[in-house]
């Protein structure tokens, strides 16, 4: 739902404390405000959510019992409410990473405890996701023995010419890159290999489509990877530091995301309770470091750029709290603003498209 700069938004939590599943929320871009918080989905660990192109699902991991899936929504484009369509359940952990393509007929999820990824053939018509075509269980294990013992997948989504699905193994040290073939099957392609211990989590595509940018959970590095389309191969240019070269205290990286334009990547550090800015150069190839700027809560799960790109929302899981920032387009630089609003547990946030 979007009236004049007024935007609506969606937050996937951790069903604990007074959690009770996904929650809506309104922006408004002229008063600069965040408002309007209320559950509109009652589901166990809805912990990331992605919207259809078109705006009319939206699509949740989602835990019940021993099993997890994904669930399908559809989105009432007057209220933001959402009608449950329905869900596919796979045995085991439930995923930590969903998403959907263009044509919103293929799902993809992320198993960060199965260590695998799954495919999901989706109706663009109704929303409907029908079972699983592909599961890819990852093998192998990184010299981390507290957090590489197994494989632990924690992101997967489409290439920028679809042709491709890539999934990122925080618990391997892999960027496993898959063909989509018919009904969405999913075969293997090509492996890039990080440094030993980088714990890979989350990756983002330069809008070119020739570079992309990995966030390391273990190192605290953003990864700058050239992208081979042919083929599906990546090739590491850049590898640069999220973090103070002093800090020497327990921190986690969590999001990454690119402006539209390109020319800014943010990333995100749990525990530093930052957001790093960095200026990209070369046409995508390199980037160069702004500056840190903190998100007011702690454990910044994730973020996002509103609809303008003019500002950014923070999520803090831990104090439960989405906060909105101030972007300058031209030096990528953030001011924070005197509106927060309380979600609970809160870890991702997506606004409906424009």
């Amino acid at each position: 739902m979007t009236r004049g700069k007024t935007f609506t938004g969606y937050v996937g939590t951790y069903t604990k404390g007074s959690s009770e599943g996904i929650y809506t929320f309104t922006f408004d871009a002229e008063k600069k405000e965040l408002r309007d918080v209320r559950a509109v989905a009652k589901i166990d660990n809805p912990t990331y959510v992605n919207i259809s192109k078109s705006n009319e699902y939206l699509y949740a991991v989602v835990k019940e019992g021993d099993k997890g899936g994904v669930a399908s929504y559809k989105i009432n484009s007057e209220n933001g409410d959402l009608t449950f369509v329905n869900k596919q359940m796979l045995e085991g952990p439930s995923p930590c990473y969903v998403t959907v393509n263009d044509s919103n007929n293929q799902v993809l999820t992320a198993n960060y405890h199965r260590g695998s990824i799954e495919s999901y053939v989706t109706s663009p018509q109704s929303g409907e996701v029908w079972p699983a075509t592909s599961v890819m269980q990852h093998e192998g294990k990184g010299p981390n023995k507290d957090r590489q013992e197994k494989p632990h997948a924690h992101y997967s989504d489409f290439t920028p010419d679809g042709k491709y699905a890539v999934a990122v193994d925080l618990g391997t040290d892999e960027i496993i890159t898959y063909a989509v073939g018919e009904e969405g099957k999913l075969t293997k392609a090509q492996t890039f290999n990080t440094a030993p211990g980088a714990g890979p989590r989350h990756l983002t595509f330069h809008p070119n489509g020739k570079y992309a940018y990995v966030m390391t959970e273990l190192s605290n590095e953003v990864l700058v990877l050239e992208y081979n389309a042919q083929d599906g191969s990546f090739t590491q240019l850049q590898a640069i530091a999220t973090l103070p070269a002093d800090f020497t205290e327990n921190s986690q990286g969590s999001a990454i995301h690119i402006s539209s334009d390109g020319r800014f990547v943010y990333a995100g550090n749990r525990g530093h309770n930052t957001i790093a800015t960095f200026a990209v150069n070369e046409d995508g190839r390199k980037l160069i470091f702004v500056e840190w700027t903190d998100t007011k809560g702690d454990w910044p799960r994730d973020f996002v750029l509103d609809p303008t790109e003019q500002f950014i929302i923070a999520s803090n899981q831990e104090t439960g709290n989405l906060v909105l920032f101030e972007r300058n387009e031209e030096t990528g630089k953030l001011t924070f603003l005197d509106s927060i609003v309380d979600v609970p547990y809160a870890v991702c946030v997506k606004f409906l498209n424009i």
